[in-house]
C-alpha cells in the first residue's frame, strides 16, 4: 500500500502538471470569495485550519523538470488566504502530507522520506502552536514499519487533548490497530487490535473521536453494492473493540461525531444518504441528499461537525441541486439547515480526499478547489 500511495501520488502530480498552470503564491479575492493558492503551484496534499486561531496549514508537491519533487509545508492566513510562511521545503524525492490540526492549535505533518525506488520511511513533525510557523517537535506513534497512517486516518479532533488514530497494516497480514494520542505531549493510549480485518482493512475506514466516552468510531463494511456498512467502536481506555451493522448501503465515505450529545453522522457510497446514529443505542435513521434520488453519483463524502452551532457539514462532490459541488448543513436531528453551492471539489485525482475545514467561532470554512488540479482552497462563510 505504501508503494501504491507513492506511485499514485507521483501520477497525480504528473497529471496536474500536464493540464494545469501553476497558481499564484498569494491569496486571492474574486467576487468577495477568498482563495488560498499553494505557493509553488503544486498539488495540495492535505490541509486544515485552526479553530482556535487565525491560520491554516497545507502541504504541496510538484514534479520538477529534473525528475525531483518540490515538496513544501506552508501556513496561510484564514482571512486573506495569503501564505504566511514556508515551514519546510525539499527538492528531493520526499514529500509531505498534512494530517490535520489537532488538540489546541497543533499542526501534524507527515514527512515521507524516499529511501529507494518505492521505498519510504515516515517521520511525523508537529507545529505547536500553528502560529509559530515552524516545526517544534516530533510525534512518534507506537507502530512498526509494517503499519502506516493513511490520509484521513487521524481524527479531526480540535479543542480536546486527544485524537484517535487508525494504523493500516501494510505487511499483507491486514491486522490494523487503533490508538489514542495527545499529539502535543507525544503520549499514547493502549494500542487496540481490530479483530475484523475484512470490514476494516480492505479500505482504511474514516475515523472519528468521541472525547466524552474516549471511543474511536470507525466506518467500515464489505463495500459491496447494497451491502450494509459496519460501524466499529474502539474503547480507548479499556482497549477493546466491538462492532455493529449500520444503516445505509456501501462504503462509509465520511464520519463525524457530536460527543456532547452522543450522536454521529456518516455518508455512504451507494445511496447518496446521510446516516444519523445514537451512539448509546447503536440505532439511527437515514436522510437522502436533496434531489439525489438516492443515486450513487450524488453520494456524499467528507463529514465535519461544528460543535458551537451543533451542525454537521456534508460534502457532495457532484451536486444534485446545482452545478459543481455542494455542502449541506444538517442539525443533529437530520434537518437540513442550509445548502452551500458554488464549489468544485472532486476526489477523482486526489490522493487526499476533499476535506471541509471549519472555524465555528468565525463561521468560516475552507474546502478543496475550485481548481481541479487541487492547487487551491476556497473559503466560504456560513
Amino acid at each position: 500500500m505504501a508503494r501504491m500511495l507513492s506511485s499514485v501520488r507521483t501520477l497525480a502530480i504528473a497529471i496536474v502538471l500536464l493540464f494545469f498552470a501553476a497558481s499564484s503564491a498569494f491569496g486571492q479575492t474574486i467576487g468577495g470569495k477568498v482563495f488560498v493558492h499553494s505557493k509553488f503551484g503544486g498539488q495540495i496534499f492535505g490541509f486544515d485550519i485552526d479553530q482556535n486561531g487565525t491560520e491554516g496549514v497545507l502541504a504541496e508537491a510538484q514534479t520538477l523538470s529534473n525528475g525531483l519533487v518540490l515538496a513544501a509545508v506552508e501556513t496561510f492566513d484564514q482571512k486573506t488566504g495569503n501564505i504566511i510562511a514556508v515551514v519546510a521545503m525539499t527538492e528531493t524525492s520526499d514529500d509531505y502530507l498534512t494530517q490535520g490540526v489537532v488538540g489546541n492549535s497543533v499542526g501534524l505533518i507527515e514527512h515521507e522520506i524516499a529511501t529507494g525506488l518505492f521505498r519510504v520511511t515516515r517521520k511525523f513533525q508537529v507545529i505547536n502552536p500553528l502560529s509559530s510557523n515552524q516545526f517544534t517537535g516530533v510525534w512518534t506513534p507506537p507502530i512498526g514499519s509494517q503499519h502506516i497512517i493513511m490520509p484521513g486516518s487521524v481524527s479531526r479532533s480540535q479543542g480536546v487533548p486527544n485524537v484517535a488514530v487508525f494504523a493500516y497494516d501494510n505487511s499483507g497480514h491486514f491486522i490494523p490497530y487503533v490508538f489514542s494520542s495527545n499529539v502535543a505531549a507525544n503520549t499514547f493510549g493502549p494500542v487496540v487490535q481490530i479483530t475484523d480485518p475484512n470490514d476494516f482493512a480492505s479500505v482504511p475506514p474514516p475515523i472519528a473521536y468521541d472525547s466524552a466516552t474516549n471511543q474511536a468510531i470507525l466506518g467500515g463494511g464489505p463495500g459491496c453494492f447494497f451491502c450494509r456498512p459496519v460501524i466499529g467502536l474502539v474503547d480507548l481506555t479499556g482497549g477493546t473493540f466491538s462492532e455493529f451493522v449500520g444503516i445505509g448501503f456501501g462504503f462509509v465515505n465520511g464520519i463525524a461525531v457530536d460527543a456532547a450529545d452522543g450522536i454521529f453522522a456518516t455518508t455512504t457510497e451507494d445511496d447518496a444518504a446521510v446516516e444519523f446514529y445514537n451512539l448509546s443505542t447503536q440505532s439511527g435513521f437515514t436522510v437522502t441528499l436533496p434531489n439525489s434520488g438516492g443515486q450513487q453519483f450524488y453520494s456524499g463524502a467528507d463529514v465535519e461537525y461544528d460543535a458551537t452551532h451543533k451542525w454537521f457539514f456534508v460534502a457532495q462532490p457532484n451536486s444534485s441541486v446545482s452545478s459543481g459541488s455542494s455542502i449541506y448543513v444538517y442539525d443533529t436531528q437530520g434537518n437540513l439547515i442550509r445548502t452551500l453551492n458554488g464549489f468544485n471539489f472532486s476526489n477523482s485525482f486526489n490522493v487526499v480526499g476533499a476535506h471541509i475545514g471549519l472555524n465555528p467561532a468565525k463561521r468560516i470554512g475552507f474546502v478543496d478547489g475550485p481548481d481541479q488540479g487541487v492547487t487551491e482552497l476556497q473559503q466560504f462563510t456560513y
